[in-house]
């Protein structure tokens, strides 16, 4: 029998904006990067050509090109690729990005494949290995260069570049924007490569999305885009979406470590994994008009709803507050604050609510109470142990519940003790990674309601579940 056809993912885009061309250096940069041990993949040898592509001037076609793929596809070889040529070319290069450890990989890359084509270090080219300050230069055949920056407000001013690289896309704010779109402007054939993944809750970049929204939109001239994704929020366990949205599965990717990814975060995973973009503002929090979007006006709970719960005892004020929340037939997560009440008064208003059958999870977060209340729970007779959550989880719990009402799989039914605070809360940081939590804009106002309404939504969203017994009848 013969073999089965290896399966692998989509080689063109779910959706880009090429303009017309009859002419490319791509297949230049395709030579250029596959005399190393690395090779390039069909789709990025397709990306090369439409980047490269020339007018009948010998000018870019695409002024500036932007692409959008799902993480772990090998995205930064195109850019690698597009420089290498370009420093053989004589061209003066940036290569940015938000952190200095990806800058830095691009730069080692680039160096192990200059040397595996034969060129010798501090004969054929310099190469200056200084953290954060990493460059490549020309001594023989060109007077091309590549230098490797982490972005800041400043960084760029008074340079000038024929290509500037923007990796990892999705954190490119506007300040950094400014800084650097004029260093490409004295060149007489400049481009601008922006690559990266969609943007998440905690991304701060704006300038990706709104390039993006741009051109698909027919907004720009001159301009270049191609993507990976899904158009709407998919199911995650499809693997036919895996082979759609990841171009280099079953090449350098394999179906059995996506298969091993956690998929817990449904809405994080759509846009981490199959390309899913969300439109708005990561940079601002819940606006009124975004809360009001996810009213449900009409809400038909199951007949044996599993609830789940959440506390949270306030930082700032003597508060505890109380909110439940229910997944529905549809996949939505209702959730509906109960109430908020000051400490002083006890806990034991509580127990009635915490002692309802339908009761699934329990979460509990604030130093200044969980354990108290957890205690008094056993006391009162309430089954369910109560979960305590780490800071992780907390974070991860803001994250999901701000990508949830602005992807709409979240809704409640129009409180207005619950709205004020919803609509009047800014991003506080939580941790060094980028997590945040929130804090209110309203002077007085306490933000533990939204807290306790985020905790129940995230320990719905995250529990799975139950499976309904099967009744045999002999």
């Amino acid at each position: 029998m013969p073999e089965a056809e290896k399966r692998i993912g989509r080689q063109f885009p779910t959706q880009s904006v090429v303009l017309p061309y009859t002419q490319t250096k791509g297949g230049e940069a395709i030579l250029l990067y596959d005399q190393s041990s690395r090779k390039t993949m069909e789709w990025q040898q397709s990306m090369l050509y439409d980047i490269m592509a020339t007018d009948d001037d010998g000018l870019w076609v695409h002024i500036k090109f932007g692409y959008s793929i799902p993480r772990r596809n090998g995205k930064s070889e195109i850019a690698v690729a597009r420089s290498i040529w370009g420093l053989l070319h004589d061209e003066a290069v940036l290569y940015t990005a938000h952190l200095t450890n990806t800058s830095t990989t691009a730069f080692l890359k680039i160096v192990k494949i200059l040397d595996e084509m034969g060129f010798v270090e501090n004969d054929d080219i310099k190469v200056t290995r200084q953290k954060g300050g990493e460059r490549i230069e020309m001594l023989k055949g060109g007077k091309g260069y590549i230098n490797f920056r982490t972005r800041t407000g400043t960084g760029g001013l008074g340079e000038g570049y024929d290509l500037l690289i923007i990796d990892e896309a999705q954190e490119y704010t506007s300040d950094q924007e400014t800084a650097l779109q004029y260093v490409v402007t004295d060149s007489r054939n400049p481009q601008t490569l922006m690559f990266g993944t969609p943007p998440t809750a905690v991304s701060k970049g704006t300038v990706f999305m709104n390039y993006r929204q741009d051109v698909l939109t027919g907004r720009t001239q001159d301009n270049g885009w191609a993507e990976w994704g899904v158009n709407k929020m998919s199911d995650v366990e499809d693997v036919d979406l895996w082979y759609q949205c990841n171009p280099s599965l079953g090449l350098i990717l394999s179906e059995r470590s996506v298969r091993g990814e956690n998929r817990k975060d449904e809405v994080d995973y759509n846009i981490q994994r199959l390309g899913l973009w969300i439109s708005y503002n990561q940079k601002s929090a819940i606006s009124r008009d975004e809360w009001r979007k996810v009213l449900a006006e009409r809400t038909e709970l199951p007949d044996k709803p599993s609830v789940f719960m959440g506390v949270k005892f306030a930082k700032n004020t003597s508060n505890v507050s109380l909110a439940a929340a229910v997944r529905l037939s549809d996949g939505r997560i209702f959730i509906e604050a109960i109430d908020c009440r000051p400490t002083r008064e006890g806990n034991s208003w509580m127990m009635p609510y915490l002692k309802n059958p339908h009761i699934r999870e329990i979460v509990i977060d604030g130093a200044n109470g969980q354990t108290i209340l957890a205690d008094e729970m056993k006391d009162a007779g309430v089954k369910k142990k109560p979960i305590l959550p780490k800071v992780a989880e907390i974070i991860e719990a803001n994250s999901m519940f701000e990508t949830a009402v602005l992807s709409g799989t979240l809704c409640h039914s129009d409180q207005p003790s619950l709205e004020q605070i919803a609509a009047n809360v800014e991003h506080r940081a939580i941790g060094n990674n980028g997590g945040f939590g929130y804090v209110s804009i309203l002077e007085g106002a306490d933000v533990s309601l939204l807290d306790a309404a985020l905790l129940a939504h995230w320990i719905c969203a995250t529990t799975k579940t139950e499976k309904k017994k099967q009744r045999v009848s002999v």
